[in-house]
């Protein structure tokens, strides 16, 4: 999971120190690097400082609210006499945790609200739609899909999946036909598609900026990706389906008949 860190070089370093191997972290200098960043990158969690800019200010963390609602939010900043104004105005708009500078960013704590955090961030939200969907597989399938579906955008392939569940390609489509599910580039393909739609909500992406932090090389595939596990293009399932009915129709229109196929072949 990636970690976007708009917070000058001290609060930089002190969480890379803290949340390192588990999370990734990308560190953006400034306010225009932190928006390139989130919409051209898989970022699902950023951590910001008002003072980034040189003055306290809650501008540009309330530009990113608007834009990107869905991304969880976390000000990491110093203590200045004009800085609680600003936390009070981060909290009228939804900013809920707050770590302050050589006060509480102690590495136990920024790795518990990183943590925290990363249980509202998009591909854990997409592990939720799917639950339901993943809990009758084989204990081993179900671990392995939920690791690849953290990052729909890193693993497309069957050669990936099979080396991420250290097995060979033969063995891991076994896996697959023997739970009456498609193919692992049919499942991966599709869990893609409700990762767009999920991103696809908030206002600040276009359908290119997800397509490329999807790992789409152009925004046509991503298209037809959308027709095919969801009989609409991308700008029609933003516009018209709710998370619950896209992800209703690909559990029940693709992956349920093809256990039930399988269940009533044998």
């Amino acid at each position: 999971m990636l970690v976007l860190a708009a917070v000058p070089d001290l609060q930089y370093q002190r969480l890379r120190r803290a949340i390192a191997p588990r999370f990734a972290l990308a560190h953006a200098p400034g306010w225009d690097e932190a928006l390139h960043a989130i919409r051209s990158r898989p970022v699902e969690i950023a951590v910001v400082d008002p003072l980034l800019g040189g003055a306290a200010s809650g501008r540009e963390i309330e530009r990113l609210r608007q834009l990107f609602p869905s991304l969880p939010l976390i000000p990491y900043t110093t203590l200045t006499p004009e800085m609680p104004a600003v936390l009070l105005l981060l909290g009228r708009i939804g900013v809920k945790h707050v770590v302050l500078t050589r006060f509480d960013d102690h590495p136990e704590r920024l790795r518990e609200l990183i943590a925290g955090e990363a249980m509202q961030a998009a591909s854990s939200q997409l592990l939720d739609q799917l639950a339901a969907a993943l809990m009758p597989l084989p204990r081993e399938l179900r671990w392995f899909l939920e690791n690849a579906l953290r990052t729909p955008g890193e693993v497309q392939t069957i050669q990936q999946v099979a080396a991420r569940a250290r097995v060979d390609r033969g063995t891991c489509a076994r896996w697959f036909t023997r739970a009456g599910l498609p193919s692992p580039r049919h499942i991966l393909a599709a869990a893609r598609v409700l990762y767009a739609h999920r991103l696809l909500q908030d206002p600040g992406f276009t359908i290119e900026d997800v397509a490329q932090r999807l790992g789409y090389a152009q925004a046509k595939t991503l298209q037809q990706h959308a027709r095919t596990y969801l009989g609409l293009t991308a700008g029609e399932m933003r516009l018209s389906l709710t998370a619950a009915e896209a992800t209703e129709r690909i559990v029940h229109g693709f992956l349920t008949p093809a256990r039930r196929a399988v269940a009533s072949a044998s």
